[in-house]
Parts: structure tokens; sequence; C-alpha cells
């Protein structure tokens, strides 16, 4: 008798999309099971992700979904609205980006997102990941979407030892040698993987469906995975800030510059940042105004991306509105406004509040 063949076992690819089509994550910009993404919404939530988790965006992406359902709407939104519904969600020039491309969409592209990854890298804010993970999710173009769940599973598969981020490169150009005709739910296979089983401490193996082909897990060296870059120390800065209230309550607020740091952003009045805090008599020289100045204890602690801040506030009160450049905000009216997490801390301090409209996610990606 011919001998018999044993059957060919399915290749990676096919066995992570047999893995999606069971597990795949319910999520409020993923289309349905058989249905066309809309680019827009694959768009915002992409934007919205750089540097999130999927947990602090939900609420914000159903929020500018039901404000803004179109790219048209967001394109007329004022920027001074979009800034302030993205308030708490960090990165401010994601918001920024997100605002420009939209009425780039509208304009120039009339009204119609580019379907490849090249063509969408011209809109602001969509750079080479991002890009990818579009024309991949939305037109099914194959393009690998290396977000950094995606790059931990792809790290782990081949076993790449390379310390990120000189690692992305390479990292890419492998998942790419994997991305089938259903570029969409790979790379949100991958995605998901990534999340639920493929996890950066104790990863469940047994479960995962690339568990027989991963050379990190035959070597046992999956935690070790993908290999993270010493993290540098960041420099701190120290400086006073100075919230002041009327009679009814309302807080003078400031615009920041329209670039740079939290550009176009709302502050309380603020003294220059140093290495050390500033005196209460050289503090109060910094105020904008002569008042009662009050210094609130403890200090307001916030992290940047490049440095840590520590904020000592001063708290007044004033019986007539001085004339000062600025705007005054009522207390209710807070959450409605372009003011960033840690704008909304000093706020916060200053009027010990530490309710709901104060209370922000700064977590990162996915």
């Amino acid at each position: 008798m011919p001998s018999r063949k044993p059957p060919q076992k399915p290749d990676p690819a096919a066995r992570l999309l047999a893995w999606y089509d069971v597990h795949r994550r319910v999520l409020p910009w993923r289309a349905p099971k058989g249905k066309k993404a809309d680019p827009y919404r694959v768009w915002l939530s992409e934007i919205m992700l750089q540097q999130t988790t999927v947990q602090a965006v939900a609420a914000y992406y159903r929020k500018f979904l039901a404000r803004w359902p179109t790219v048209q709407d967001l394109a007329a939104a004022p920027e001074d609205e979009v800034l302030a519904a993205w308030a708490g969600l960090g990165y401010y020039a994601r918001a920024r980006n997100l605002h420009a491309a939209a009425k780039m969409v509208t304009g120039g592209m009339q009204g119609v997102f580019p379907d490849t990854a090249e063509g969408l890298r011209a809109l602001p804010g969509v750079g080479a990941y991002t890009a990818g993970a579009i024309a991949a999710i939305a037109h099914d173009e194959r393009q690998a979407a290396m977000d950094a769940n995606a790059e931990r599973v792809i790290a782990r598969l081949f076993a790449v030892e390379t310390p990120m981020p000189k690692a992305k490169a390479e990292l890419h150009r492998l998942a790419m040698a994997l991305v089938p005709a259903r570029a969409g739910d790979f790379a949100q296979a991958l995605m998901d993987l990534g999340s639920a089983i493929c996890t950066p401490k104790r990863p469940a193996c047994p479960n995962c469906p690339l568990a027989d082909d991963c050379r990190a897990r035959k070597r046992g060296i999956q935690e070790r995975l993908p290999v993270k870059a010493p993290r540098m120390a960041r420099p701190l800065k120290r400086g006073a800030a100075f919230v002041v209230t009327d009679r009814q309550g309302a807080v003078l607020l400031v615009k920041r510059p329209d670039k740079g740091l939290l550009a176009a952003m709302l502050e309380p009045p603020l003294g220059p940042w140093g290495a050390e805090f500033p005196a209460p008599a050289a503090a109060r020289k910094q105020a904008p105004f002569a008042a009662a100045w009050k210094k609130r204890g403890g200090i307001v602690r916030h992290g940047f991306t490049h440095f840590e801040l520590e904020i000592e506030v001063y708290a007044a009160t004033v019986s007539r509105r001085p004339k000062t450049v600025g705007e005054w905000v009522a207390r209710e009216r807070l959450s409605a406004v372009a003011l960033p997490t840690v704008m909304r801390k000093i706020v916060a301090h200053a009027l010990d509040e530490g309710g709901p409209l104060f209370q922000t996610s700064s977590a990162r990606r996915r």
C-alpha cells in the first residue's frame, strides 16, 4: 500500500486567524465579523490608541464618535472643543493632529481617506505604524501593524533578542513575511493574542495557537522578550502655580502658547520651572497679580515623557476680578474646557477637590 503523508499543519497565520475567529475582542471601534471597517472609525481609534491603553481610550472614543460621527463633523468643530474633549487622555499633539487631518481629508481629499499606507502617511499625526494599521484594518492592504502587543508576539515567536527600540525594523520585517490575505484580521489577531495570551508576564503559552512554533518558548526565554533598553533617568523640574477664584468660585485660566508642550491648552497661571522650588517670597513675585496668596500643603507631581514635574500650589480668592489676560471658568464647567491632566491636578489641589471631574487616566497602549 502506498504510504500516506501526515496531514500538513496549517501555517502560523492560518492558526492565528482560526484562534481569532473564536476569541476576537469586541471593541467599540472594531467592525463586527463579516462587516467592512469604517476608515474614519479605524483612523480615530488608532490615533487615540497611540501610547494609550484600550481601557483608557474606550470612553473617549465613544464620546468623540457621538459628538462627531463623521470626519466632516470633526473637521467643522473648533479646535478648542476638540482639545477640551481630549483633555485627560494625554499627548495632546494627537488631538491637534487629529483635527488638522480631518480638515485635510474633508478639503483636498474630498472627504475620502487614502486607502494605502503610503497615502495615509500624508495625514498629520500618522506615522509608519499608524498608517500600516489603518491600511490593514480598513482596507486589507498587506501591512504589518506593529503595536506593543504585536511586537511582543513576534519577538517571542522568532526569539529576537535585539533590544528595543533597535529591534523594531527586524520585528516588522518578520511580521510582514507572515501577513496573509486577511491582513486586517491578522493585525487585530496579533494585538488580541498579545493582550490575552502572550502577555508581558506569565504568558499563557499552553493556550497559544503559535506555541509549537515559538522559538522563545522552546528556549524558555519568553518572559525575557522583547528585551527593553535601560530606562534613562528623567530630570526633575519644580515650580509654582497660582489658582485664583472669584466670589462665585470661577477659576482664572490662561492659554498656553500655540506650539510646544501642551500647546494651546489651558492652565492656571504658572511660574517658571527650574531645579528648585522658589522661596515663598519669590513665588509671590511670580504671581499674575498681587493678592493674599496662600501656599497649600503638599505638592502636585506629574510625569511627562522626558521629565518629572513637581509643583507647589498657591491659592487666593478675590472679591473683584483684576484686569488680566485669561478667562474665568465656572467650577462646574472645568470638565468642559481644554484643561490637561497636570493642570486638573493643580486646580484640584488648590480647591481641595478630588472627585470624578479631576480623575483621569494616562496608561499606555492597548
